[in-house]
């Protein structure tokens, strides 16, 4: 995480000098001068808008990646809406078309995906482990 606020901050200093020199050396070309209480508030605004997006930015990258297709088979979740034999199963916070391959199964059951074709995943009941 710290190596990449060093390379945001980096980032966005070297964006705000391009800006500066357009607007220093560039726009006087052109015959367009703009004054110094506009150039702080161009650099200001950049510099709010850099530091949003690399918070919002932030926060989606260090989320953990939502389970695709192909890491579905043997991940666990619950029965949301009644699987007889076709409902819906939660898994990791998301909701998934599911075919049980037990027969009916209730709303609540922890289930696991034993495969998936296409968008529609096949799942069992959990069975509990014997103690001992």
């Amino acid at each position: 995480m710290k190596s990449r606020l060093i390379l945001a901050l980096i980032s966005s200093f070297l964006d705000e000098v391009l800006i500066v020199a357009i607007i220093l050396w560039v726009l006087p070309q052109f015959g367009i001068r703009v004054p110094l209480p506009a150039l702080i508030a161009i650099l200001a605004a950049f510099t709010a808008f850099s530091l949003i997006t690399f918070r919002l930015s932030s926060r989606v990258l260090a989320r953990k990646p939502l389970p695709g297709l192909t890491d579905m088979v043997g991940m666990t979740g619950r029965v949301v809406r009644p699987l007889a034999p076709v409902g819906m199963v939660k898994i990791m916070g998301e909701l998934w078309e599911a075919h049980s391959a037990d027969g009916a199964i209730e709303i609540s059951t922890h289930i696991t995906v034993v495969s998936h074709r296409g968008l529609k995943l096949t799942v069992r009941r959990v069975t509990p482990e014997p103690e001992g």
